[in-house]
C-alpha cells in the first residue's frame, strides 16, 4: 500500500518509505460480536523509532476515541465484540523524529464492512476470553470447513502470523509448541505467553468467527464468554485464582464495585450470575482479593440482540471427537 507523506524535511527520504494497515483475518468483511485485529506497519530500513495514530472516517480530523471495545496498542489496534457502528474507514499514522530528520506518514484507508450473518462457528473449550499460562484450551474447527480439501486454524499476536494446522498432514503447532501428527479437526493448546491473540480457522468456503484469548501468568483472572451472549439469559462470571482459599472476593464493572462481593464456590474459582443479562450489562469485569492485593487484568462481557442474528455465534460445548495434543 502506498503511502501520502505529510511533512518531512530536506534530509529525510520518505519514497524509501511505505506505510500500511494490515486487518486480521484478512479481509476487510468482519462479523457482528467477533474480534478483528489492525496492525500498522512501516517497511524502512532505517532505526528509527515510530510513534502511532488511529484515524476513522476522516483522517488527521476524527481520532479514535475512547470506545472500551476499542483498544490502542503502539501500531496495533485491536476490536472486541464488532458492532455494527464499527464500520468504515481506518486510517493510520506513523512519526518518528531524530536530531536529523521528521517525518509523518499517513496510510491509506481500509475500510471494514459488518456483516449480520454469522459465519461458521468456532469452538472454543473452555469459553473464556483469558486462560492461565500453563492450562490447555481446545479449539475446533466447524465441519464446513474442514470437510473440503483442506483447512487452517490460524494464529495471530502483536508480532507475528502462524500457520498451526491443515488436513493433509494433520500438524497442529502453537507459538513455543511441538507438532503432533493425528486426523483431527481438534486442536488441545496449551497457553504459553506467546499464545495471546485472535485465533480463527479458514476453509476453501471462507473463514469462521475469530476469537481473542489471553495468556495470563498472574494470579488471578476473570473468566467472561469469548463471544458476545444472547440478551434475556443468566450468565456466570468466574473469578479464578490459581492456588488459596478466597471466598471471599469484589467485583467490578467498568472500575466500580458490584454487591454482592461473591456467591458460594471453591476457594480459587469464585462465581456471580447476571441474571436477565441485557446490553445494560456490558462492560469490562474483574475481580480482586478481599484485601486487594490479588486483582485480575479486565475481561469483556458482550451481549447481543436475540433478533440480531438466527444463530449462535459460539458453541459452548465440545463434541466427542479424537483430538490431538500440543505439548
Amino acid at each position: 500500500m502506498k503511502f501520502e507523506s505529510l511533512k518531512h524535511n530536506q534530509t529525510s527520504n520518505p519514497e524509501e518509505l511505505k506505510v500500511s494497515v494490515t486487518v486480521w483475518p484478512l479481509g476487510t468483511k468482519i462479523f457482528l460480536g467477533e474480534c478483528v485485529l489492525l496492525r500498522c506497519t512501516v517497511e524502512s530500513n532505517s532505526t528509527l523509532t515510530w510513534s502511532y495514530s488511529w484515524f476513522r472516517n476522516e483522517p488527521r480530523a476524527t481520532q479514535v476515541g475512547k470506545n472500551p471495545r476499542h483498544l490502542l496498542s503502539g501500531g496495533s489496534y485491536s476490536i472486541t465484540a464488532v458492532m455494527k457502528e464499527d464500520a468504515g474507514r481506518y486510517w493510520c499514522q506513523a512519526e518518528c523524529c531524530d536530531s536529523n530528520t521528521t517525518v509523518a506518514l499517513l496510510s491509506k484507508p481500509v475500510t471494514l464492512s459488518v456483516s449480520g450473518l454469522p459465519p461458521p462457528s468456532l469452538i472454543l473449550t473452555p469459553s473464556t476470553r483469558h486462560v492461565f499460562e500453563g492450562e490447555t484450551f481446545t479449539l475446533q474447527c466447524p465441519e464446513t470447513l474442514t470437510n473440503s480439501s483442506a483447512w487452517v486454524l490460524r494464529q495471530t499476536s502483536a508480532s507475528h502470523l502462524i500457520r498451526t494446522a491443515d488436513s493433509k498432514t494433520c500438524a497442529c503447532s502453537s507459538p513455543g509448541g511441538g507438532v503432533i501428527p493425528g486426523g483431527s479437526s481438534t486442536c488441545v493448546v496449551s497457553a504459553t505467553r506467546g499464545g495471546s491473540g485472535l485465533y480463527w480457522c479458514e476453509g476453501a468456503e471462507g473463514r469462521s468467527n475469530a476469537v481473542n484469548i489471553t495468556v495470563t501468568s498472574g494470579p488471578v483472572i476473570m473468566r467472561t464468554p469469548a463471544l458476545s451472549v444472547p440478551r434475556g439469559g443468566n450468565v456466570v462470571l468466574e473469578c479464578r485464582y490459581r492456588k488459596g482459599n478466597h471466598l471471599k472476593t469484589t467485583f467490578f464493572r467498568n472500575g466500580i464495585k458490584l454487591s454482592p462481593d461473591s456467591s458460594p464456590g471453591q476457594g480459587t474459582e469464585i462465581k456471580i450470575t447476571i441474571v436477565n443479562v441485557s446490553e445494560a450489562h456490558e462492560g469490562f469485569y474483574k475481580c480482586a482479593s478481599q484485601d486487594g492485593k490479588l486483582e485480575s487484568p479486565q475481561s469483556w462481557l458482550s451481549v447481543r440482540s436475540k433478533t440480531s442474528s438466527g444463530l449462535d455465534f459460539l458453541s459452548f460445548q465440545l463434541f466427542s471427537v479424537d483430538v490431538f495434543s500440543l505439548v
